[in-house]
This record gives structure tokens, sequence and C-alpha cells, in this order.
């Protein structure tokens, strides 16, 4: 049988809450690309974006598309042209691919690429299937130790390590973290590493709240039972954090960052409203003189993510609660949609080995 008749299972969003179990041409590498035998594929927060409401601002499902985006492999049969990587190889996969050409590319910043190609993206298929077709110099192999679920969080994580360079975050410094959702903790947990003196997160969901005191933060509190910006600003003695992260897309947190953050201090976005839009107030921000800065998926981070994982200064394995095989993954994504059961990060097993 040729390459060309090979066939898989993959799962495509048809519309809204409308995930479906196909069958699909196994898809073949070309020249500087690799053909992936996908392992595990993290349920991402925008991946729920699409699946609740068909879009992410302009970004529209129109047509069945396979999401998914954090994701680790195997890599089954490198293109032409490819001799760093080996058949059986476990990679983790940077899912943007950017045209190289822009300004944006030129100046290092490929994840402001106008014309990036990101997996899961309308129109660009992602990674809830068998196999995936990417570049090679998208993947990045894992050392020994590494399980497939360690691989899929390292995207994730990334965006974490992006959100803190943003921030400039020195030792010493305190930082506010706006929700702890996935996104959150590991922003927390790489704040931590480099030198965050004190850490405060706030969160409606009791489970991650205790998860979030367990894993990074000094200080937890409850949104819908406390005034979470009177909390921080006690903690703090009234002076307000250098940096505050927004997690939770949620309409409030944005100027609750800015309220809790001081003068002259940071405001980082990171967290996608489901409306499309964010507010602040402006004598806040303005009176402050905040610097205000918005997370755009990541930049030259997954060679510093395996680092830290690997090196054991911080660990990503805790957050995956949960585990589905990609026959079940609209359980999953009810399970996320709903914050149902504990979950931190549902993570679908598209396949238990390499074999």
């Amino acid at each position: 049988m040729s390459n060309s008749e090979l066939t898989m299972r993959a799962a495509r969003l048809y519309g809204i809450r409308d995930l479906r179990l196909d069958t699909l041409p196994q898809p073949v590498p070309g020249p500087g690309e690799v053909l992936l035998k996908v392992a595990s594929v993290g349920v991402c927060g925008s991946d729920v974006h699409y699946y609740l409401e068909g879009r992410i601002g302009p970004q529209v499902v129109e047509a069945p598309i396979i999401p998914g985006h954090e994701f680790s492999a195997w890599v089954v049969q490198p293109g032409p042209g490819v001799d760093n990587l080996r058949p059986g190889q476990l990679v983790a996969v940077e899912p943007a691919v950017s045209c190289g050409e822009c300004e944006s590319c030129r100046e290092g910043h490929p994840n402001l690429c106008p014309d990036v190609r990101f997996c899961g993206t309308p129109p660009i298929d992602g990674a809830y299937a068998e196999y995936k077709v990417m570049p090679a110099e998208n993947c990045f192999p894992l050392p020994d130790g590494f399980s497939p679920d360690d691989g899929a969080l390292l995207e994730p994580l990334g965006i974490a390590i992006h959100s803190v360079d943003l921030a400039h975050l020195r030792p010493g410094h305190t930082a506010a973290v706006l929700g702890a959702g996935p996104i959150g903790l590991l922003i927390a947990a790489v704040a931590r590493v480099s030198g965050a003196a004190a850490i405060y997160m706030s969160e409606p969901i009791a489970d991650r709240r205790q998860f979030a005191l367990r894993y990074a933060a000094d200080a937890v509190f409850n949104p819908e039972a406390e005034d979470v910006v009177a909390g921080i600003m006690r903690a703090t003695n009234g002076r307000g954090v250098d940096v505050a992260f927004e997690a939770a897309g949620a309409s409030l947190t944005p100027d609750q960052a800015a309220a809790v953050t001081r003068p002259g201090g940071k405001v980082i976005v990171a967290g996608i409203p489901a409306d499309d839009t964010m507010t602040l107030n402006a004598s806040t921000v303005r009176r402050k003189g905040l610097t205000i800065k918005l997370v755009r998926r990541m930049k030259h981070t997954y060679p510093r993510a395996i680092a830290l994982v690997h090196k054991g200064m911080l660990k990503v394995r805790p957050l995956a609660t949960h585990t589905f095989p990609l026959e079940r993954i609209g359980e999953a994504f009810e399970m996320v949609a709903g914050y149902r059961d504990g979950v931190i990060k549902a993570v679908i097993r598209v396949a238990e080995a390499f074999a």
C-alpha cells in the first residue's frame, strides 16, 4: 500500500460542540518535513473557545478542522533533506510555522508573524490525529525520562516563559497571577524559579486554589467570596506587586491586575476573553504609569522549557490531572469546558507507544 492510500483517525470540529472522529488520508512529508505519530495532546483553553463559541475573534470555524496544538509525537519518517531526526525519537512540537520573511520574523518575533500557520487555528489542521506532518525545525528531541505527556505540556510552559520574559521579572520581585488554570499555574511556577519573592493568585474554583497553594502560590484568593484587590494590597502592605499577570480571560481581571500593581509596575495580559473585549480603568493605568503588555503565544522558548523540566527546576506532570483516548475526546472537552472533576489539564493520549 502506498503512502497516499494509508489512512488515519482524526477528531474534527464541525461547529459548536460538534466533534467527530473521522477517517482521513495519512499525510506525507515533503522536503524539510517529518511525518510524526502523535503521542499526547493537551486540551487548551483556546481549543475549548473554538468548541464552545466556534471562533476566537476573527478566526472562525467555517469548515471541519482538526483542533489541537499542544503535542508530543514520535518521528516516523523524515522527509527529504532531514538528517537530524531519527525514527522512534520522541519530540515536542512547536505548533507555529512562521513565514520567516516578514518584518516580525526578521526582527526575531515569529510569534507576531501575520502569515503564521498555527496548528488547530482555522483553517490549519491541528494535532488531534494519529499522524501529523510538521517542519523538522519545529520538532525538539526530548531527553530520556520525558513522557509524552511531559512533552505536550511544554507548549503551555513556553507561553508561561514568554509571559515572564515580557515582565522582565527580577529576583525579589513580587507577582500576582489572576487565574489558576494551566497557564496561570505555569506562569506562577516560572515566576518562582525566576526569583519571585512572593506570588499571590486568585481563582474561584476550590480544587484549583488548593492545587495552586501546593504548586507555586504563597496565597490564593477566592474572587467569589472576597475582594481580591483588597486582599493582595493587604498582603503587600499597601504597596502592590511589581508585576501582575492576567491569566483568567475574565471581564474583571484586567482591571484587578492594574489595581494591584505598584506605580511603575507591569501588567501582562495572557488570558483570552470569551467576548473578545478587555477593559482597563484609564485613570488607574495612567496615574500609575503602568506598562501593559499582551502575550501572543511564545517565541524561542522550547529549549529553555525542556531544560527547566529536565533539570527538575519545574514540574509539569502534576498538571495533567486527566487523560483520555482519542475516541473519548468529546468527554475531555466537556470536562474542561465545565471545569469538572477537579480538572487542571486534560490530555488526549492518541497513541501509548511508538510501535
